[in-house]
């Protein structure tokens, strides 16, 4: 892999390993697709995705990409796993979703390719698996227009994010594969909120997600203190 591009090919592997049961809603995936409704209808409210032209950084299989290109919004899927984008693909091909296109290529390489063509910017779960978050956030700010917006969610960084995502998620619970998070690399919001400033991206909402393992549901709330979502604007 070109050591250039700010990505971790063990976290590429892990990921490309499961792409085969990325849209088995029983599957390790599970976790999203319960959350993906919460995520677009909260972008939609903000950013209304109808007509828009959309970018899904570390689009993985395609599960909001698909479901914002269901909403009207013509969308670009990116990701560095072949494999991912692969059963992306043929996803559209069978649910006949066709204002959706999957690239393989970086956020960085988008954002030279790409300057300020894009309406909104999603970049979901997927800042706390590269080598350098603050180049994605970058990279984010480079692709959406001035007045477009940026979307986040990542993993905030404290005990209770170690004790809820990784030990009850993975562990207990096993919502997750083992091994699918590491803490040290869990982003605190006021570290995002910094690469967002840097960038040119000012914050303007913020929302938290829980989960109540006894009725398997997941809502957003106020509480951020382990899973969050960033709304930001581009200037």
């Amino acid at each position: 892999m070109n050591q250039n591009i700010n990505a971790d090919p063990a976290e590429l592997a892990k990921f490309s390993d499961l792409a085969h049961r990325w849209w088995d809603p029983e599957s390790e995936f599970r976790p999203l697709h319960q959350i993906n409704p919460l995520r677009l209808t909260w972008i939609d409210a903000l950013a209304q995705l109808k007509g828009k032209r959309v970018l899904d950084i570390g689009c993985g299989g395609g599960i909001l990409s698909d479901a914002m290109a269901r909403k009207g919004a013509l969308v670009t899927g990116i990701d560095l796993s072949a494999k991912a984008l692969r059963v992306a693909q043929l996803h559209a091909l069978e649910a006949g979703t066709t204002n959706v296109d999957y690239q393989e290529i970086s956020a960085e390489a988008m954002a030279q390719q790409e300057p300020e063509a894009f309406d909104v910017v999603t970049c979901m779960e997927m800042l706390e698996h590269v080598p350098d978050p603050s180049s994605v956030v970058r990279s984010c700010a480079a692709l959406v227009k001035p007045g477009g917006w940026v979307f986040f969610s990542t993993l905030n960084r404290n005990p209770k994010a170690f004790l809820f995502a990784i030990l009850g998620a993975e562990y207990v619970l096993q919502l997750l594969p083992k091994g699918t998070h590491e803490y040290a690399k869990f982003i605190k919001p006021s570290e995002l909120a910094r690469y967002g400033r840097e960038a040119g991206l000012e914050l303007t909402d913020t929302r938290g997600m829980e989960y109540n393992p006894l009725t398997r549901r997941y809502w957003l709330s106020g509480d951020t203190s382990v899973n969050y979502l960033f709304a930001t604007r581009k200037a």
